[in-house]
């Protein structure tokens, strides 16, 4: 299918490379791991050996120093090869808190081994199971004793964490009744997990509708060193806030990604396949929700391009990333209904891996955030209607 390039710039070398890479790795590779729930190491190796989980990562700190819109070209591939990248994306946006708000020190200390792959960092524990999206209701608390945090808690959704050295965790540390604002009280640590893990720190893995590595975690008096603070005690919430737009535009680019394979399967199939002697694909019943797919598909592109220039320009925009993200995961969930369509009993069939996309392509419309929280968003702080939550 002929590629309508949406953005400025195409990035083209960035992107044959990224398909080189996958091809690598084709479709047996991940119907093994998903039937296994297993890790798919080799695949997060050969990105990591390739420098592409470092490409937002400054060149002083042995990144690539690439603007987001090229790391949402390397995610946008690796989905649109057939691929998935949630085993190890987080790798490459989780680090700019440390890098927009950790001192110099910490920045020295951290950013050079995440961009050799020597330390991972892609966990992020926010999420509770009594708070979910209601951030500002978490329960786990960070108690200062010294010249440590004593934390205590419990997360939940917190993915790859048994495939990380460290986390990003998102703590109480001034209890709720004490704080001027709500958004006041929170603050972020960074914790090397392999110094607690199986000690003051136990996870458990959840077992999900496909391979996504997730797990509830549990802290019990663990303690963190004071020096492992991020900015300003009880000024987190804004720090986590900041990176959430990053995750969305390069999540939002997968989204694309996944949609574009599901609507190249799909022609491929109608246009091969033949009963009542033509092509499936000659009948407007399959012919035209490929194409409204494909104009779906192409649309949310332009929003995605869109928030990811204003990100790169260090302009607001957090209206255009949640729309990005709204309307890639959407375009990719009609994509992904479509392509099921389109192969008829097929759909279901292993082999094909449409079924297994398909379950993959579902994820988006709940994580990073509700599609329902996007819209209360937008409906509240872009057209002014009164809060609904």
């Amino acid at each position: 299918m002929d590629r309508v390039e949406p953005e400025p710039e195409s990035h083209a070398e960035i992107r044959a490379a990224v398909q080189a890479l996958c091809g690598r790795f084709p479709g047996e590779y991940w119907r093994e791991r998903d039937r296994e729930r297993t890790y798919p190491s080799e695949f997060v190796a050969a990105l990591t050996e390739a420098g592409m989980l470092s490409a937002l990562i400054p060149e002083e700190y042995g990144g690539s120093g690439l603007g987001i819109s090229a790391a949402a070209a390397i995610l946008e591939e690796i989905h649109r090869s057939g691929c998935n990248g949630a085993a190890c994306h987080a790798q490459m946006y989780t680090m700019g808190t440390i890098l927009r708000h950790g001192s110099a020190q910490q920045k020295a200390r951290w950013l050079p081994g995440i961009a050799a792959g020597e330390l991972r960092l892609q966990a992020f524990g926010v999420s509770e199971p009594t708070s979910g999206t209601d951030t500002l209701s978490l329960r786990t608390t960070a108690v200062r004793r010294g010249d440590r945090y004593v934390v205590n808690g419990q997360k939940v959704w917190t993915s790859r964490a048994e495939h990380s050295d460290l986390m990003l965790l998102l703590a109480r540390t001034t209890p709720r009744d004490q704080v001027a604002k709500r958004t006041d009280g929170l603050s972020v640590l960074v914790v090397d997990m392999r110094e607690v893990r199986g000690r003051s720190l136990t996870i458990r893995p959840i077992r999900t509708m496909f391979n996504h590595g997730t797990t509830e975690i549990f802290f019990d008096d663990m303690e963190v060193p004071a020096e492992n603070l991020l900015g300003q005690e009880g000024k987190g919430f804004r720090y986590i806030l900041d990176g959430m737009n990053a995750e969305r535009i390069l999540i939002s680019a997968e989204c694309i990604g996944d949609a574009r394979w599901f609507i190249a399967k799909a022609r491929d199939y109608a246009s091969q396949r033949v009963v009542f002697g033509r092509p499936i694909g000659q009948n407007q019943g399959i012919q035209f929700p490929i194409a409204r797919a494909y104009a779906a598909s192409e649309a949310a592109a332009l929003m995605v391009e869109k928030a990811a220039r204003l990100f790169e320009a260090g302009r607001p925009c957090g209206p255009e990333a949640n729309m990005a993200k709204m309307l890639a995961a959407d375009a990719s969930w009609q994509a992904a209904d479509m392509c099921v369509q389109t192969h008829g009993g097929y759909g279901f069939a292993e082999e094909y891996d449409v079924e297994r996309k398909f379950r993959e392509a579902r994820l988006y419309q709940v994580a990073p955030i509700s599609t329902n929280l996007i819209l209360a968003y937008l409906g509240e702080h872009v057209l002014g209607l009164p809060r609904s939550y």
